[in-house]
């Protein structure tokens, strides 16, 4: 029986919620974490287990030095697993009804100063521009386009991976994002953004392959670019920067967010741009019109 629910949830996460495949795989992997706890400690069965068990399953996780973040989730799966389960009669009650989660510290994270961001864009474009190999040219401005879409947008990597040809509206202004809960929003792009897009398109036919698709960016394989590749090329992008700090793709995002608020944005623009919900709070975000995410856009955006 208990395969058998593990399996269950497990599609109707995919299936059902249409929960991305990697906050499926974290579920996954705390609900196994949980079963593991359960057959070390002989504490019996999923369709067995009470809260006192999943308190002392998390407990014992915080004594071992578990980060709160890590506890935090896993409360948050357990919940998601037997609250589903108890919902569709597959288990008499829902032993995490009453569980909380622990809190976490929020702290913030490092982030790109203005001029560290403007530097490391300035000098992949000079790389690329270097290039006399049109294969080799090719990558460099799909680099440079890649990186500017990011830090403009504040898209994660996975939803810039997932771009498609005609993601971007007829003005070319205007980028339209599948994010998480297969949930669209539309993200305004400044000049120096759609100019590399523009750059990359024209050279895009030298790297595309029969695999590739509608996909805006692809790899040197020439199928859709994969979320790794382009952490690396933001890893290497920042190390050419000096005291720049080490950031991936998110860190990107967060720059954005950042700059856009020293710039003078709303919060409430921010939340709306990066698609953001807080676990934290149930207020309902105010709808904001793509004009006037356009114009906080336009006046905060160091490259608007």
């Amino acid at each position: 029986m208990q395969d058998d629910l593990v399996t269950d949830w497990a599609h109707q996460l995919t299936v059902g919620r249409n929960v991305s495949p990697h906050t499926v795989r974290a579920y996954l992997g705390d609900l196994r974490n949980l079963t593991e706890y359960l057959e070390r400690t002989e504490s019996g069965p999923l369709d067995e287990v009470d809260v006192r068990t999943l308190r002392r399953w998390l407990a014992g996780m915080h004594a071992a030095g578990a980060e709160r973040a890590t506890l935090q989730r896993r409360a948050a799966a357990a919940r998601v697993f037997f609250g589903w389960a108890h919902a569709t009669g597959r288990l008499p009650r829902d032993p995490a009804a009453g569980l909380r989660s622990p809190r976490v510290d929020r702290t913030l994270p490092p982030t790109l100063e203005v001029d560290q961001a403007r530097q490391a864009l300035e000098r992949l474009a000079q790389d690329a521009a270097a290039v006399e190999d049109p294969a080799g040219r090719a990558a460099g401005l799909r680099d440079v386009a890649i990186v500017e879409v990011l830090y403009a947008s504040g898209v994660r990597v996975g939803e810039l991976c997932g771009l498609n040809l005609d993601s971007l509206d007829e003005d070319r202004q205007v980028l339209r994002v599948r994010g998480k809960g297969d949930k669209e929003r539309t993200v305004p792009l400044g000049g120096p953004a759609v100019r590399a897009l523009e750059a990359w398109q024209a050279h895009r036919h030298r790297l595309a392959g029969a695999d590739a698709g509608e996909a805006m960016f692809v790899g040197d394989r020439g199928a859709r670019i994969d979320p790794r590749v382009v952490r690396r090329l933001v890893h290497r992008m920042l190390s050419t920067v000096p005291q720049a700090p080490d950031l991936g793709p998110h860190g990107l995002r967060h720059a954005m967010a950042t700059h856009l608020l020293e710039g003078g944005a709303d919060l409430r623009s921010v939340q709306e741009l990066l698609g953001h919900a807080s676990l934290a709070t149930t207020q309902i975000y105010t709808h904001v019109t793509t004009e006037r995410l356009r114009t906080a856009y336009t006046q905060a955006h160091p490259r608007a």
